[in-house]
């Protein structure tokens, strides 16, 4: 057996809207739809970022130990995805002339990212290289959460802010807290994402209210069900 255990981040981008789309509309042009959109996902989270796997309507991603990501890159690869996403969206609406249900409901579909920080088992199974462990089940977890809102925003767990020494005041990043069978409270933040934000070392992006230690604004971090 091949097992090693690796420490990093575990990113899952998420189309919303995904079931309805595919439920309701032509097999064949929903499908090439929802691939154009997550080859934008890939093509910006791949480098830094290593594709684990495309799992449906999401893209599963890691930045291990031995990852190339500094972890001042990390929100603007998010970003940068979610731009794309957005883009080629709009672009394949103001093109679309077919009239067809699929390439009709193409704006309805949105983008979410869920990102967790912690350790994760490397192994393979019948060839294929496989991730497991407690933060793998999380990051999955959490696509399913109370965010009141479809898409268009990354869900961050305290691990990964912790991990980025992001000041959650100054970067303006509201508390949000699920709660999961066998994992109890999970704190996470929400940053939101919108093509209208510019991305600059000044600005979100490069560093934006990165601190060395802790979460200001937040009080006192209380110790996790999650590692």
């Amino acid at each position: 057996m091949n097992n090693r255990t690796d420490h990093g981040f575990l990113v899952l981008a998420d189309v919303s809207g995904f079931t309805a789309f595919v439920t309701t509309t032509e097999l064949e042009h929903g499908s090439e739809i929802i691939a154009a959109l997550l080859d934008e996902v890939v093509a910006h989270f791949s480098p830094p970022l290593e594709i684990q796997e495309i799992e449906g309507d999401a893209v599963f991603a890691l930045g291990g130990a031995a990852s190339e990501l500094p972890r001042t890159r990390l929100l603007e690869v998010l970003e940068e995805a979610f731009v794309a996403f957005k883009t080629r969206q709009r672009t394949m609406q103001d093109a679309e002339i077919c009239l067809c249900g699929a390439c009709q409901q193409i704006g309805t579909l949105d983008l979410k990212m869920v990102v967790h920080h912690g350790p994760f088992l490397r192994h393979t199974v019948g060839g294929r290289n496989r991730v497991t462990g407690t933060a793998v089940i999380l990051v999955h977890r959490l696509l399913k959460n109370g965010v009141a809102r479809k898409g268009g925003y990354a869900l961050l767990t305290e691990q990964v802010v912790r991990s980025l020494g992001l000041d959650v005041e100054q970067a303006g990043l509201p508390a949000h807290t699920e709660r999961y069978e066998h994992l109890g409270d999970v704190r996470c933040f929400v940053r939101e994402l919108a093509p209208a934000h510019t991305l600059s070392p000044a600005g979100r992006g490069q560093g934006e209210g990165l601190k060395g230690e802790g979460l200001k604004g937040e009080g006192e971090l209380q110790p996790q069900a999650i590692a």
